[in-house]
């Protein structure tokens, strides 16, 4: 007997008021119709133009301010205000995200590597053209000495060296979204397990592309970086390995 059911997927949750009004103005935030910096009406204001009452407005502007959209500030001159972008703070949240990806086992070490290639590889190339001579300085200044005793300030120097060639390439949405994905590789598989002459490797690598990038030598840099992150690569894979045995 064919079974002729009609299997309908559940209603949608009707919207409450509070969230109308939290995509509405989300939308103008997002759109650029209220930049950074724009105070919005106050929430009397708010009530009239969108005819609902001031505890709709309250929570509304409280989920808007967990979303980091707005914030509110006290006194004669305060008021709620469109968040001005910071990169560390939206990277913060995608890295949590690629964390518990990877906690997870959603994406493995492969895949991370992958989108590292995909980024940092052109940037090494566009950092060796529009390098500062500060950013070179401040490369210097994270060099270590790989034949020390290993511990947070290492593994933070290793960070901040490739930090600085993404923010020497001069844009902002490489180390937006590269930082968080060699954040989580290193916290997750670079500490308790690196291989013999891992940091060794590290050193070498870093001193060989900071030289090229000083001498503007675009190519070699993107090569050398190449090289660099397939090192990388395969010692990930090593300490991923011996971190589930």
């Amino acid at each position: 007997m064919v079974d002729r059911t009609i299997h309908r997927e559940p209603a949608a949750r009707p919207q409450l008021a509070y969230e109308v009004l939290v995509e509405t103005i989300r939308s103008r935030i997002l759109s650029g119709e209220l930049p950074p910096g724009t105070r919005l009406p106050t929430e009397p204001e708010l009530s009239d133009e969108f005819g609902v009452g001031r505890s709709t407005i309250r929570e509304a502007l409280r989920s808007l301010a967990s979303q980091n959209l707005i914030h509110t500030t006290r006194g004669v001159t305060g008021g709620s205000f469109v968040t001005a972008p910071s990169i560390g703070h939206i990277s913060a949240h995608l890295e949590t995200g690629v964390a518990l990806m990877a906690a997870a086992e959603t994406v493995s070490v492969d895949q991370l590597m992958e989108v590292r290639n995909l980024m940092e590889v052109p940037a090494a190339g566009m950092a060796a053209f529009r390098r500062t001579a500060e950013h070179l300085e401040q490369l210097e200044a994270v060099m270590f000495e790989p034949d020390g005793t290993q511990g947070p300030a290492t593994y933070a120097a290793n960070q901040e060296f490739h930090l600085i060639l993404l923010r020497a390439a001069s844009n902002p949405l490489l180390e937006l979204i590269t930082a968080p994905v060699f954040r989580v590789l290193s916290g997750r598989f670079g500490r308790d397990h690196t291989p013999t002459g891992f940091w060794e490797c590290v050193d070498d690598d870093h001193r060989a592309i900071l030289s090229v990038v000083a001498q503007g030598d675009s190519m070699a840099a993107m090569d050398l970086m190449r090289r660099h992150l397939d090192h990388l690569r395969d010692s990930y894979r090593t300490m991923d390995r011996l971190r589930s045995s």
